[in-house]
């Protein structure tokens, strides 16, 4: 079978919250459509400079957890060069460099191979962007 590269994006609302969104249910609705029961790799990507990709715990309280570390690292006051938009705005800047806009994971048998407790999530912290976009694009054998 020929090597096959498939991609689509997708738009979602955060809000005006910070926010960590699990999108697993549409990676594996996308790989439904694409992979064909076939192994690859599937790539999650967000255009955005103050977005990134995540693969943690939900549910239980670890995206939480996850945000209030990111306050904590990466407080929203006044001490960014960056200052355009609302107050402490750089900080989701700096994000990316904590939380890459990118994930590449394992696709066995058309499936996310994720362990048990694992899910992709977008993380947000831009309170003055609630509309982002996401790319998946599967690479398959």
């Amino acid at each position: 079978m020929a090597d096959t590269f498939l991609t689509r994006a997708f738009d979602l609302t955060t809000g005006s919250r910070e926010a960590a969104v699990d999108i697993t249910d549409r990676c594996a609705a996308f790989l439904d459509e694409t992979a064909g029961g076939r192994d690859g790799l599937l790539n999650v990507f967000v255009p955005h400079a103050t977005a990134g990709i995540a693969v943690i715990e939900t549910g239980a309280g670890s995206d939480d957890d996850l945000l209030a570390a990111l306050r904590d690292l990466l407080p929203a006051d006044d001490r960014w060069r960056h200052r355009h938009g609302s107050a402490g705005h750089g900080r989701d800047h700096v994000l990316p460099a904590l939380v890459p806009p990118h994930a590449t994971l394992p696709v066995v048998e058309g499936r996310l191979a994720l362990g048990t407790w694992q899910s992709v999530v977008l993380v947000d912290t831009n309170r003055d962007n609630p509309r982002r976009t996401v790319r998946l694009s599967f690479l398959g054998a």
